[in-house]
């Protein structure tokens, strides 16, 4: 290869990638490689050198460098590119990704792929493709297949322009049956495997105005809305109502919606922890041996689900309502085994 058949931004750049790739650069294998001598070169690896300090002074995450590595015998590139992300929490993010089941099999490949070329340094890039490589092949998507980013971004839009909107939702326990709802939607939430839709049912009143049907927002899940579509009409909400979904996710247990309600617990063992990461709003407010009362403010029936999978660790103090609740429920697993 000759200098006229290489130019010198040409040979500056495949210099610059081989780096950004990992390799080693040895001067007179370089030389040799583009037919010109050895000083040339060092003027290329300077170049290179004045460009990452350049982008260091623009972009303080990017701090590579250009060092001479005495083990390898040439010149190294060291640091990581100020990329979106870092490895780890591409990673990180990937293995959540994978771990929710969210999306359907195509789409978490599209969004993976999509992460890992845009945030991950070309040189880490095989690694963290081959780390996800098995989970990526495993995955097994929920039973419903249905594509939903659509509807998160349709949804979420609505949400932010307050639009009134009408859905037809499949519920649960009546697959073959479709309902139609008036909703003034509020928030798009995340909880074991699935998306839902905060909104408040709404129905016309007599004198033509707008009231909620509850005084809390209903829960819907994504994958089960068939059809949504605007019909035109705003609604408004005040600064004061504004629906705060981060306090409402901290008080919501399995997204089954209900009254908000005040419970005190006792937690019997050495360590509440898990009780206080499950409940965000618990506080201990009692500690003996052994045994810690704790209080806490949660939505509806979603918070029975959990306690019973807590078997005889927790006990319901208050409400009594809560408390009789869990009785008849323990009666009838218990009648299931007899």
């Amino acid at each position: 290869m000759t200098e006229q058949k290489f130019s010198k931004n040409n040979r500056v750049l495949d210099l610059y990638t081989r780096l950004s790739e990992g390799k080693t650069i040895n001067k007179t294998e370089e030389a040799k490689r583009f037919g010109v001598d050895e000083r040339s070169i060092q003027r290329d690896i300077d170049d290179i050198r004045a460009f990452l300090d350049e982008r260091k002074a623009d972009k303080a995450s990017d701090n590579r460098t250009i060092e001479y590595d005495r083990s390898k015998k040439g010149f190294i590139m060291t640091g990581e590119e100020g990329s979106l992300m870092s490895n780890s929490e591409i990673l990180a993010v990937s293995k959540v990704l994978l771990a929710s089941r969210a999306f359907t099999k195509k789409e978490i490949g599209s969004i993976l792929n999509k992460m890992i070329s845009g945030c991950v340094p070309l040189k880490n890039m095989q690694l963290v493709k081959e780390l996800l490589s098995n989970e990526r092949f495993h995955y097994v998507e929920l039973h419903h297949k249905s594509c939903i980013q659509d509807k998160l971004w349709d949804l979420g839009a609505d949400i932010q322009e307050h639009n009134l909107i009408e859905i037809t939702y499949t519920k649960a326990e009546h697959e073959n049956e479709i309902v139609t709802r008036l909703v003034e939607p509020m928030a798009v939430l995340f909880s074991e495997y699935y998306f839902y839709l905060n909104a408040f049912i709404v129905e016309r009143e007599k004198d033509g105005v707008w009231k909620h049907k509850y005084s809390y927002p209903a829960i819907f899940r994504i994958d089960r809305i068939k059809t949504y579509r605007e019909t035109g009409e705003k609604f408004q909400v005040s600064y004061a109502d504004r629906f705060e979904e981060g306090e409402f996710r901290k008080r919501i247990q399995f997204m089954y919606a209900g009254e908000l309600m005040r419970v005190q617990l006792k937690f019997y063992g050495e360590n509440p922890e898990p009780v206080l990461d499950r409940l965000p709003t618990a506080q201990i407010i009692e500690q003996k041996e052994h045994e810690y009362i704790i209080s806490a403010e949660v939505y509806g029936t979603g918070i029975v689900m959990w306690l019973l999978s807590q078997g005889n660790k927790i006990e319901v103090i208050r409400p009594e309502s809560l408390r009789q609740e869990m009785k008849a429920k323990v009666q009838e697993i218990l009648a299931l085994y007899s």
